[in-house]
C-alpha cells in the first residue's frame, strides 16, 4: 500500500509517480522471483487498484514501461509486454493481474491470471500495486497456440 500524493485532486503531470514506480517494481520483483526458489520465470504481469479518490490513470502512472525494466531484469529478460490490470476500488477489492509468457505473448498455455485482495486496502487516498510471477503456465493447456519449445524469441509475439 502507498499513498497516493494525488488523491482527491486533479494533476497534469504524473511523473512523480512514474518516478517513483520505479524503484518500487526492483522491490517488488525481486520479492515475487525470490520466491520460485530458483526457478525460472515464465510469466509475468502488473496490476493496481486506486483508492476511490484517486484516479485510473494514477495506477497508469504507476505501472508505466519504466516500471517494467526492473521487473524484465528481475525475470532474466522478457521480450513480450508486460500485460497490466488497473482497477478503482476501495477497501477489500479483487484484482486479476494478467500474465504471459515473458518472451512471446502468442503462448496460449501461459495466457492466465493471479488474484490480489487486501482486506484492508486501499483506503480512498492509496495505491496498491502488485507483479505477479510464475514459473509456468496452466496445468494440462489443451488449447493450441504456440508451444514454448516452438518459440523464436525475436519480436515478443513468436
Amino acid at each position: 500500500m502507498l499513498r497516493n500524493p494525488f488523491a482527491g485532486r486533479y494533476v497534469e503531470d504524473l511523473r512523480e509517480l512514474v518516478d517513483q514506480s520505479v524503484e518500487l517494481s526492483g522491490t517488488l520483483s525481486s520479492v515475487a522471483v525470490a520466491q520460485l526458489d530458483g526457478r525460472p520465470v515464465h510469466s509475468y504481469g502488473k496490476g493496481g487498484i486506486v483508492g476511490t479518490k484517486g484516479e485510473l490513470e494514477h495506477i497508469a502512472a504507476m505501472l508505466h514501461p519504466e516500471f517494467g525494466a526492473p521487473l524484465r531484469a528481475a525475470c532474466g529478460g522478457g521480450k513480450a509486454i508486460i500485460p497490466s490490470a488497473k482497477k478503482r476500488g476501495g477497501p477489500g477489492a479483487t484484482l486479476d493481474v494478467p500474465v504471459h509468457y515473458k518472451d512471446a505473448a502468442f503462448v496460449r498455455s501461459h495466457f492466465d491470471a493471479v488474484e490480489l485482495r487486501i482486506v484492508d486496502a486501499p483506503d480512498d487516498d492509496e495505491l496498491v500495486i502488485a507483479v505477479a510471477v510464475t514459473d509456468g503456465g496452466r496445468p494440462l493447456p489443451r488449447v493450441g497456440g504456440l508451444q514454448v519449445s516452438e518459440i523464436v524469441g525475436e519480436d515478443g509475439l513468436r
